[in-house]
């Protein structure tokens, strides 16, 4: 198969209206070639594309930023000659001075297909940005490693943040390309938008579900998405970053793993087939010992419970990442009724509200969580609605 960028330095027909353009590009240390050059390196050798500019999300152009909410510089590429901006750093929305630097934007970035991952809210502000100056963005396409299924609750309003780029459930099943369709439409954006789409991509296809497993390289998109298993669960570990518990961060397996010094996890994973033993499927669920070499609970050993989403006992459509987070959350307040599970600090320098309910969009989950009379059925209830209610509203926007 070919990602958006092997088709733009292939075809020349599709790089010819950049002919005489100042052109930028955005991306992160996944943005490589099918023969992992990097897209800023592969652009460059194009003689018919002038490179003006490049961009970083968050971790970083280089993703050498290892931690979250760690802000990256500007500087100069030492290659190419051109400024680096960060999107990360001193704003997060591009400045005038910024978008005066191209024409067109490229914008080459490996997403998770959650919510939650900056990536998307970077997307969006760019968007906007575009259209009051504008300037052109093209989405060179690249594979939602996670697939098509939907689930988690909508963002509700007035719980926009940089971790909340709008309406979307948590695993909102869109390529990055067809996600940018959906903010220029439902923005009502007058920007030039276009699509180098991807040839070949087929996510209802095994073992992979999304990502090309055995035909493409696997690269870190931020520093603690180290594979395909990470991608999968982590539209329900992401939930762990504003609570108390360890998400394995500088283990072998961040953000497959939760755990604390206090919690015994096989008791929780007893809890959690009580309460709702359907919501387990799809993937098999393992207790472990981890000791974090920083973050959360350093030096401590953790007791956790590690998602398996590979080998035979992984189910692709039974498999909810968020029900089985939301889940051991509730296991957890069910066993231990006092435990200080929910951290309260600014997250994405968000004040005044509770990092759970930033990432989640709102406060439901937490409040179905500490709400000892409420059932799985209860979060169903909310979930499936606004899940039902995305599955029609992406549908115009999916191309493959």
């Amino acid at each position: 198969m070919k990602f958006g960028i092997d088709r733009l330095i292939a075809e020349g027909a599709l790089r010819a209206p950049l002919t005489g353009k100042r052109v930028a590009l955005l991306a992160h240390p996944a943005s490589v070639t099918e023969d992992l050059t990097h897209s800023l390196d592969a652009l460059a050798a194009c003689g018919d594309i002038k490179l003006a500019a490049a961009f970083g999300p968050q971790h970083g152009l280089r993703g050498d930023k290892q931690d979250n909410m760690i802000e990256s510089p500007d500087f100069n590429d030492p290659v190419h000659g051109i400024p680096v901006f960060s999107l990360y750093g001193e704003v997060r929305k591009p400045t005038d001075a910024m978008m005066g630097t191209f024409d067109v934007i490229l914008v080459d970035l490996q997403d998770l297909g959650c919510r939650i991952y900056t990536f998307i809210t970077t997307l969006r502000y760019l968007l906007e940005a575009a259209a009051k100056h504008k300037k052109a963005v093209w989405v060179l396409d690249r594979p939602n490693p996670v697939g098509r299924p939907v689930e988690g609750l909508t963002l509700r309003a007035g719980w926009e943040s940089f971790v909340g780029a709008g309406p979307l459930p948590m695993r909102h099943g869109l390529t990055l390309g067809e996600l940018g369709a959906w903010f220029v439409k439902t923005l009502k954006l007058d920007v030039e938008y276009r699509v180098i789409e991807m040839q070949g991509w087929q996510p209802l296809a095994a073992p992979g579900f999304g990502w090309p497993l055995g035909a493409r390289t696997w690269i870190n998109p931020s520093p603690n998405a180290p594979n395909l298993w990470m991608a999968r669960a982590y539209a329900g570990t992401v939930m762990l970053e504003g609570t108390t518990l360890s998400e394995g961060r500088v283990t072998t397996r961040p953000l497959e793993v939760f755990g604390a010094p206090d919690i015994d996890a096989r008791s929780v994973m007893e809890e959690m087939h009580t309460l709702a033993p359907r919501w387990l499927h799809g993937c098999r669920l393992r207790d472990c010992w981890f000791e974090p070499t920083f973050h959360k609970h350093v030096g401590k050993l953790c007791n956790g419970v590690q998602i398996h989403t590979e080998g035979p006992g992984y189910d692709h459509q039974a498999f909810k990442p968020w029900r089985i987070q939301a889940l051991a959350f509730k296991a957890i307040r069910r066993s231990y009724p006092d435990y200080p599970l929910w951290r309260d600090f600014p997250y994405e320098y968000e004040h005044g509200k509770l990092a759970i309910d930033v990432i989640n969009g709102g406060p439901l989950l937490r409040e179905w969580v500490d709400d000892a009379a409420a059932t799985p059925q209860d979060l169903d209830a909310l979930a499936i609605a606004d899940e039902q209610a995305w599955q029609n509203e992406r549908q115009p926007h999916q191309r493959y």
